[in-house]
């Protein structure tokens, strides 16, 4: 492996590691800004870097589109600091934030389109985690049963500063405040923020060849999601594992046949379906009603806020909620309109282009290449994933996701887009045998 690779493989076998010392919201911006300085320090130095840091080719059109969105993102919390007059001392602060956070999305994608990362190593990474997740589960999900506490303990470097305490802080599992029942966030602040990087992790471990490692990972995946019992993982694991598979149909005749004869089907069924579907949700929604309705009312909240005091640069921060939402932040529990209260429609439209251009590439390449399918069940999961937690303050964690989005902007770029060809759809079908050792 690479030193870019090593650096990546280790981080992500120690996961458990830095977990269990309260450590890793402190070790993901420390990764992202050295994966950056790396790949910063390759294109300046070109030739003259060592071969196995390199840089693989010019930085891709899409990365500077999430670069300069981000700094957007930056310019917008200042915008908004300044007008409501927050001061110098929390204008540092939520820079601080900014570093730690939205940047992170930018930075490590571009260190992924830069660095010579293969992507087998961010696969078999993913796997590894999935294996000790595997191992450790039988005493986490033992742990309510045989009387030990929810909560180890939180660690001292909580005094670094972060969103909450929840994130320097170790769990063997929680109580759901609604029915009182126990749920497992694994190595996550809380449970549906675990239950999506199942999701990541299934995605990832379907692309392993290793039969060993690709079932511990898709194990793990799958008790990440029904453990934490999660509703949003539910459907990742459904929609972002099995659209991406299905998208090179769309290029056949036979399937747009198909899709004629399901639409004309729709005149008889059409009515059952639609209330069928109305029936599904409205049962989706019931099962954490209270859930449901505390997050409804949160986004209806800032959204009526954001339209009415701050359209251009937002409020500059979170603020705490009336007890109609339990005290939760307004912005909080929504990334888009999270954005318009604290950033307004800048900072909307500064992560809304950028996610939009990626996708529409990862789409069109899905269709046309297997290469495709996982940076585009990851970016479906990232959509998801913005509708119901808010992304900035969980890329630390999304961070081996976000390299392989680089590495495959990379991948394009050098192999070009298009079909396959016969050499290129050979190594898809049977790869050579890694390196990789776990």
């Amino acid at each position: 492996m690479s030193p870019a690779e090593a650096l990546a493989w280790r981080a992500m076998v120690m996961t458990w590691v830095f977990y269990g010392l309260g450590a890793l919201y402190v070790v993901g911006p420390v990764l992202g800004w050295v994966f950056a300085g790396m790949a910063a320090l390759s294109l300046y130095l070109g030739p003259a870097m060592r071969s196995d840091l390199r840089a693989t080719g010019p930085v891709p059109g899409v990365v500077w589109l999430w670069m300069a969105g981000m700094l957007v993102m930056l310019v917008a919390l200042w915008g908004g600091h300044l007008g409501w007059g927050l001061g110098l001392k929390q204008t540092i602060k939520s820079s601080i934030g900014w570093a730690k956070g939205w940047a992170l999305v930018a930075l490590f994608i571009f260190a992924g389109a830069v660095l010579p990362i293969r992507r087998e190593v961010l696969i078999r990474g993913q796997c590894a985690i999935g294996f000790w997740t595997l191992a450790l589960a039988p005493l986490l999900l033992a742990a309510p049963y045989i009387g030990l506490p929810e909560r180890i303990f939180t660690s001292p470097l909580k005094a670094i500063g972060g969103p909450g305490p929840e994130y320097f802080s170790v769990y063997f599992f929680t109580y759901d405040p609604a029915s009182w029942t126990p749920r497992w966030q694994f190595y996550l602040p809380w449970s549906p923020f675990a239950a999506l990087l199942g999701v990541v992790m299934v995605i990832f471990a379907l692309e392993e060849k290793h039969r060993g490692w690709r079932a511990a990972g898709i194990a793990a995946g799958l008790l990440m999601i029904l453990a934490s019992k999660s509703r949003m993982g539910l459907v990742g694991l459904v929609a972002c594992t099995v659209a991406p598979r299905m998208l090179p149909l769309v290029l056949r005749s036979s399937a747009w046949l198909a899709l004629a004869g399901v639409t004309a089907s729709l005149a008889v069924l059409g009515s059952w379906l639609l209330a069928s579907a109305q029936a599904g949700v409205a049962a989706f929604k019931g099962a954490r009603a209270d859930s449901t309705r505390v997050r409804e009312t949160l986004q209806r909240i800032a959204f009526e806020r954001w339209r009415e005091e701050a359209v251009w640069f937002g409020h500059g921060t979170v603020q705490p909620g009336p007890h109609l939402v339990e005290y939760m932040p307004i912005g909080s529990h929504h990334t888009w309109y999270g954005l318009l209260f604290v950033k307004g429609i800048v900072g909307f439209g500064a992560l809304l282009v950028p996610l939009v251009a990626h996708l529409a590439v990862a789409l069109v390449d899905a269709a046309r290449h297997p290469r495709g399918r996982l940076p585009l069940g990851i970016l479906m999961t990232l959509v998801l994933l913005s509708f119901g937690e808010n992304l900035e303050i969980e890329a630390y964690m999304f961070w081996p996701a976000l390299l392989l989005l680089g590495v495959h902007l990379r991948e394009m770029a050098t192999e070009g887009p298009g079909r396959p060809t016969r050499r290129q759809s050979a190594i898809h079908a049977k790869p050579q045998q890694s390196a990789i050792t776990g």
